[in-house]
Parts: C-alpha cells; structure tokens; sequence
C-alpha cells in the first residue's frame, strides 16, 4: 500500500470516484475489501486519500466497481462513459471497437442506432 500526500487533489479525485462507485453498488467498506481480498481498513484509508491500492488490488477494484483503471484513477472523462457500464462484456466490446479505424466505427453506430430504432419502433406497435 502506497503512502499518499492528503493535500493532492489527485489522490482526493481517486478517494472520491471510489466511495462514490462503492456506494452506487450498494456495497460497504467490508463487502469491497472481501472482494478484493484486503482488510477493510485498507478501503477507509483509500477512500480518505490517505493511500492507494497496490496495482493488483487497484485492478481488483476496477473489476468489482465496473470500471477501468485509468476511470479510477484518474477520472479521465472519456473513461467516464464507461463508469455506470454494468455489463463488462459490453465494455470489452466498445474498447475493442473504439481502435478500428472511423469508418468501421460509422457502419457500428448506424447499426446499433438501425437495431435500436426498430426496437422502439416494435415497442410502439405493441403498446
């Protein structure tokens, strides 16, 4: 566990994103350090700024909250999308996507946004 300054704001930004998922998963301190196999004191001194995860217990993190590394970290907003994404298969597959080239990306978006479409369109009829 690493020795964190409490006056650095990045640390703070870390602390916050990390209570913040916590919570939005209905989990307590102890719930999240069984999880990732820490005790849960380690949880309170991250959440406080007071220390960081060693990275196996920091990727340990990431996967229970649903997130990636850089998210928790670093809060980067294009990670950001990504934070409330409960399906993880679903992230693989937008962060695979997201390294083709802009024009496969074009035929993704026009077919999941055609999928969609007549998804709502037979919710409607329904209805």
């Amino acid at each position: 566990m690493a020795k964190i300054d409490r006056n650095n704001k990045e640390n703070l930004g870390f602390a916050d994103r990390l209570k913040e998922l916590r919570l939005q998963k209905k989990l307590s301190q102890s719930d999240l350090a069984k999880i990732i196999g820490v005790h849960h004191s380690h949880i309170g001194r991250y959440e406080r700024g007071e220390s960081r995860p060693l990275s196996k217990h920091l990727k340990a993190l990431a996967n229970a909250l649903s997130v990636s590394t850089d998210y928790l970290l670093e809060g980067k907003t294009e990670d950001a999308a990504f934070a409330n994404l409960e399906d993880r298969e679903f992230l693989k597959i937008f962060e695979e996507a997201e390294k083709l080239p802009e024009e496969d990306k074009e035929v993704i978006k026009k077919l999941l946004n055609a999928f969609l479409m007549q998804k709502r369109l037979h919710k409607e009829l329904i209805s």
